[in-house]
């Protein structure tokens, strides 16, 4: 008998079912299709729907999220003492869904400090930002210039985090209030690990250290921020997607290793 083609055995369906969640799927689809007409006829029918109500006190509530991470965030004196107090910030509804906190990862006395989005799934799973497969590439590339966040040599080394230190459910985006409730603690990490240069990875970091979105125009373009000279860069999870972006990637690390050269 000639087997259906749509027929699928169960691991084929359980494969096809993870790879939807990877992307980001959160609610099935029926099999038959739903008159939803009828089902708010039906609805209306049986009882009245509820007004919603505003939310009381919502703008006052991020308010004051902002505001005790900026207390939090000026009162630690080290970066131990900054990730204490970020590791135990209760506002940010992500640390509630992720595994661990991701707080940095390289030589505390490097000279280049690279900010990128938030972590991911490896990430989550490790502690560490950017070990997974852009983590990978993220390597490869400052090891073409001679940069190495295991090294040793300040001039030489890396010290990466992120905006996020929590990883936002099947990696969406952080939300506008998500960020500017991590950014005292951003700044502060910026003051205290005191680098000569900030490497802003892909949009989101761009957008809520610059204020500006729009990687494709703002890569390459040298800029200020925090007190120090900032280069915007492609994140290395874009240039896995497009893969004809690493030639401006390119451009963009021998620009870096120039800057350093210099002084």
């Amino acid at each position: 008998m000639q087997r259906d083609p749509h027929d699928m055995d169960s691991a084929s369906a359980l494969a096809a079912l993870q790879w939807q969640v990877e992307l980001g799927a959160d609610e099935a689809i029926l099999d038959a299709p739903v008159n939803r007409y009828e089902a708010v006829e039906t609805k209306s029918a049986v009882a009245p729907a509820a007004t919603p109500q505003p939310v009381a006190n919502a703008q006052p509530e991020a308010a004051d999220a902002v505001q005790a991470a900026r207390m939090a965030a000026s009162s630690a004196d080290s970066l131990p003492d900054l990730a204490e107090a970020m590791a135990a910030y209760e506002h940010c509804e992500l640390k509630r869904g992720a595994r661990n906190f991701v707080f940095s990862d390289g030589n505390l006395a490097a000279r280049v400090m690279i900010i990128g989005e938030a972590p991911g799934r490896d990430e989550d799973l490790q502690g560490k930002p950017f070990v997974g497969r852009a983590g990978q590439l993220l390597d490869r590339m400052f090891a073409a210039i001679g940069m190495d966040r295991a090294s040793a040599d300040a001039n030489a080394a890396l010290y990466i985090t992120n905006i996020l230190p929590w990883r936002p459910p099947q990696n969406r985006d952080p939300s506008a209030e998500e960020i500017a409730m991590m950014l005292p603690f951003v700044g502060r990490h910026v003051e205290l690990a005191a680098p000569d240069i900030l490497v802003l990875m892909g949009n989101i970091s761009c957008g809520a250290i610059l204020g500006r979105k729009g990687i494709t125009r703002l890569r390459g373009n040298w800029t200020e921020a925090m007190g120090r000279p900032c280069l915007p860069m492609f994140h290395p999870a874009y240039l896995l997607r497009n893969p004809a972006a690493k030639r401006e990637a390119w451009a963009d690390l021998l620009d870096l290793q120039a800057r350093l050269r210099d002084g």
